[in-house]
């Protein structure tokens, strides 16, 4: 019995990052009812006890949700340490997780890489995405951007959209690869496709302005509504901007008005 799901980095970029990685990983785990929370942590204990590394994972995440159980981080650590020590990833990747943020353990970047590193090593992609995330930022390792790009492009291969956003950006900037806009375009579309906001704006200035796509003012509308609909602020202007114009669409001043006011709303 397992609680542990895929984690979608967003409650990890609650920090500064561009994209900003409070966009990403959230945790789903199922709810359960009390009663089974109780049933499955009687069972996990003695599991864990005995030196079940998944069982001592989940007992880590039980104490880390309070569920079933108080809350506590520094119990949630001790039990993913010991599940991490046996080579179980997720384990890694949670530890690395609570020693970057500081929860129940002195914040250390440093230790914060080494497990992420582990757990990425075994192909978890939420940990290559946050080791891409570390070298990109310099924290807890030496600034590298061809590291960065090669653990996002890992992560980005998991299909996980912030990574192949990241990527996107780095063939636009040309960091730690070479400036490529077709492959930026092209690593913007697959996040776009798993309906990342970020990445759909930033596909529908790459067709309005024909980078790395052909110039396409209908597209550049298309991705724009998608991105707006989701509430992205640079979006709603440029929808404001393509309105204004008539770019891709016909003139309409009141649309115009329409989405700049939202842009403002949001700014």
């Amino acid at each position: 019995m397992k609680i542990s799901g895929t984690i979608l980095f967003a409650a990890i970029l609650v920090l500064s990052l561009a994209p900003s990685i409070a966009q990403g990983l959230s945790e789903e785990h199922g709810y359960m009812q009390p009663t089974v929370l109780v049933a499955a942590l009687s069972k996990w204990i003695p599991l864990a006890s005995t030196g079940d590394a998944e069982a001592q994972f989940n007992v880590g995440l039980m104490y880390k949700d309070g569920d079933g159980v108080p809350q506590d981080y520094t119990k949630a650590v001790e039990w993913y340490r010991k599940a991490a020590e046996q080579g179980y990833t997720e384990a890694q990747y949670y530890l690395g997780i609570s020693y970057y943020y500081g929860e129940g353990v002195h914040q250390d970047y440093t230790e914060a890489a080494k497990w992420c590193r582990k757990a990425a090593e075994q192909g978890y992609a939420p940990s290559e995405y946050v080791l891409g995330h570390m070298f990109k930022n310099g924290k807890g390792v030496p600034q590298n951007y061809p590291e960065a790009a090669k653990w996002y492009r890992r992560a980005a291969e998991h299909r996980l959209h912030h990574a192949q956003y990241s990527l996107g950006h780095m063939y636009k900037e040309g960091e730690g690869v070479p400036q490529d806009l077709t492959e930026s375009a092209k690593w913007f579309r697959r996040a776009a496709n798993q309906k990342y906001a970020k990445a759909q704006f930033q596909l529908g200035v790459m067709y309005q302005l024909g980078q790395g796509v052909s110039q396409d003012y209908n597209m550049a509308l298309g991705w724009y509504h998608k991105a707006a609909e989701q509430g992205d602020s640079n979006a709603q202007y440029n929808l404001g901007v393509l309105y204004q114009l008539g770019e891709g669409v016909s003139q309409d001043y009141s649309k115009s008005a329409k989405w700049y006011l939202k842009a403002a709303r949001r700014r």
